[in-house]
């Protein structure tokens, strides 16, 4: 590898890739073809950590690596400091016309470079924590003061959350709620007010009643919710938060109506995005060409599909990496072999045998194998990493490295069943197999 990489770090992507999952974090040291968008990536992430907001939209054909971009994406943003959350959109569980369920699976996502989902209990702590030091810090209330003190955090939670309040009163007076429920010691009432803060359903009435809070979070009050989780966010020293927005070509499979409000909601949040209410928001969605250009997507909404215009009829070596919609190439050949020696040289800093894998893993050999895997998936090369760095670990570079007779070329054949695929991936193999009689 060109940089320093630890052993910690290279052992969660390998065991990663032996199961055939992807990475929790490390993604950098495997982003073959993404290096064209660090530069605009990174001047993004520079206007949200000044308290602006940003956008984009980003397609590719199932398999072009969108769900690894934001990823990779995420984890940047998270080594500068910001929260992230990823949510799946689906018919059933996540619908987007549904904010209330949206921002749910926003809290229930939520992570920062410290803390795992659900970080939304760890940040609301870490921001009531930095108010009590604010109060400290000026020196007119004594560390044992405890009701002085947590009389001066309630007014000073006040002021911060003072432009949220006027529109979402309910969101400052459950932390009030929750802030007292610690100090108090009362952990049932402050556990339900975070699920509450959550987005939560069933919360129970005694704690929204010590609150002074009532019913449920609905598609309204998601937006103002959103602010407030913001305005927390960077008071505690995260500053801002990259949401993820993913799959969302599923509008394309639900009923007629439902696909309106779902496109119509979107069409808000950018609105409300453009308007400046969000500052710190960095909004990203992924979809695919036929869901931003195609008669059941975005086109079905003009106003939506203006906001999104992006001119693809030219080379796309000339595509903008500043546009509002960016286009992923996928993966050809040779990426998916660049992406085999890149986990080689990887796997070599974990192996007892190093020399043996450069000898016999050479590239060459990752290139037949990338050939082989293709072929066994319909000769699709987008749908073959997950499973091509599977069998490069499991099944050829465990064995080199711990069998010394063991070659590759002679004594491996490659096997692809259809119960360790994924259904894209069993779709693109099922038609593989299918012979059709040419004229």
């Amino acid at each position: 590898m060109s940089v320093a990489v630890s052993e910690v770090r290279r052992r969660e992507v390998i065991d990663a890739l032996r199961r055939g999952t992807v990475p929790q974090s490390g993604l950098d040291l495997l982003a073959v073809g993404l290096d064209r968008f660090a530069k605009s990536m990174e001047a993004d992430l520079d206007t949200v950590a000044r308290g602006g907001p940003a956008f984009h939209a980003i397609r590719g054909e199932y398999g072009a690596g969108k769900t690894f971009f934001s990823r990779w994406l995420g984890e940047r943003a998270k080594r500068r400091g910001l929260a992230v959350s990823e949510i799946q959109i689906s018919e059933t569980e996540t619908p987007l016309h549904r904010l209330e369920t949206v921002y749910r699976r926003l809290t229930e996502r939520l992570t920062t470079g410290t803390h795992p989902p659900s970080a939304l209990r760890a940040v609301v702590d870490s921001w009531l924590y930095t108010l009590e030091e604010q109060v400290l810090d000026t020196g007119e209330v004594a560390d044992d003061d405890e009701q002085r003190l947590s009389a001066e955090v309630e007014q000073l939670l006040e002021q911060r959350l003072a432009s949220v309040a006027r529109t979402t009163p309910a969101f400052a007076a459950a932390l009030r709620g929750y802030q007292r429920a610690v100090t108090t010691g009362d952990g049932a009432t402050a556990e339900a007010l975070i699920a509450w803060l959550g987005g939560q359903k069933s919360v129970a009435a005694a704690a929204r009643k010590a609150a002074g809070v009532r019913g449920d979070l609905d598609h309204f009050g998601a937006l103002g919710f959103l602010q407030g989780l913001l305005t927390v966010l960077r008071d505690c020293g995260h500053p801002g938060l990259l949401v993820i927005l993913d799959e969302t070509e599923t509008l394309q499979r639900v009923r007629g109506d439902v696909r309106e409000k779902g496109l119509n909601a979107l069409r808000q949040l950018l609105d409300e995005i453009d308007a400046g209410r969000f500052p710190g928001l960095f909004l990203v969605l992924t979809g695919t060409p036929a869901f931003f250009d195609g008669p059941q997507g975005v086109q079905r909404l003009p106003p939506l599909a203006q906001r999104l215009a992006t001119d693809f009829a030219t080379d796309a070596r000339f595509d903008s990496t500043k546009a509002v919609q960016l286009r992923l190439p996928g993966f050809d050949l040779d990426r998916l072999g660049e992406l085999g020696r890149r986990v080689r040289d990887l796997y070599l800093g974990l192996a007892e045998n190093p020399d043996r894998i450069t000898a016999k893993v050479d590239d060459a050999y990752l290139a037949e194998l990338a050939m082989a895997v293709t072929g066994a998936l319909g000769g699709k090369v987008g749908v073959a990493p997950r499973i091509y760095l599977r069998k490069l670990v499991q099944d050829v570079l465990d064995r080199v490295d711990e069998f010394e007779e063991f070659d590759p070329r002679v004594d491996y054949a490659l096997t692809v069943r259809s119960d360790e695929l994924t259904e894209v991936e069993r779709n693109a193999y099922s038609a593989g197999d299918i012979d059709l009689e040419l004229p």
